[in-house]
């Protein structure tokens, strides 16, 4: 798999965990972050729906 074949993080250099343990910047949980880069592609992606969600959460 070339580098370019990986889901990229969503990272986005704001790095600060919140009361729940959600990252301010990129919404993923401390544990996710951490797992990041043993994750598989679809491992990610599972990740990024959940990202998803609580940003809609956090819009509202």
């Amino acid at each position: 798999m070339n580098v370019s074949d990986k889901v990229r993080s969503p990272c986005v250099s704001v790095c600060a965990l919140d009361e729940n343990d959600v990252c301010i910047g990129c919404h993923r949980t401390g544990d996710e972050i951490l797992c990041w880069t043993q994750m598989t592609n679809d491992e990610r992606r599972k990740v990024l729906r959940e990202v998803a969600k609580r940003e809609e959460k956090v819009a509202l």
